[in-house]
Parts: C-alpha cells; sequence; structure tokens
C-alpha cells in the first residue's frame, strides 16, 4: 500500500502552530499521526512527540550528509 501523505520519515517541516522546524521521525498513515522532533538536533537530543498531520505544515525534504 502506498502512503497517501505528502510527508516523509526524514522530512523537515513546520507547524501550523509555531515557526520552528522539526524533523518527522515516523508517520501512522492509518490513524492520522506523526511523530516529529525538533531539528537541528540539540547536543543531548530532542525529545519526540506525537501529532496530528493536520498540525504539519510546510516541508523541505532533508537530503543525506556526503
Amino acid at each position: 500500500m502506498t502512503s497517501v501523505t505528502p510527508f516523509h520519515q526524514g522530512d523537515c517541516v513546520t507547524l501550523v502552530s509555531d515557526s520552528h522546524t522539526y524533523q518527522v521521525v515516523g508517520i501512522d498513515d492509518s490513524h492520522n499521526r506523526c511523530w516529529v522532533r525538533r531539528w537541528p538536533l540539540a547536543r543531548h537530543g530532542c525529545p519526540v512527540f506525537e501529532i496530528s498531520l493536520q498540525q504539519l505544515e510546510g516541508h523541505q525534504a532533508t537530503t543525506p550528509a556526503n
């Protein structure tokens, strides 16, 4: 089954509620949810939290480091 969401794991996104950048960690299309964390990562990591896909706004695909 193909994902219908325009977002993918690893994408950098903004949220409807604020302008910070977040990274998509996981997506659950069947429940319309995803998990994100603040980007760039803090030195000791960033907590992951669950939100509705409707809370995601603009996005930019991340590119792997060379």
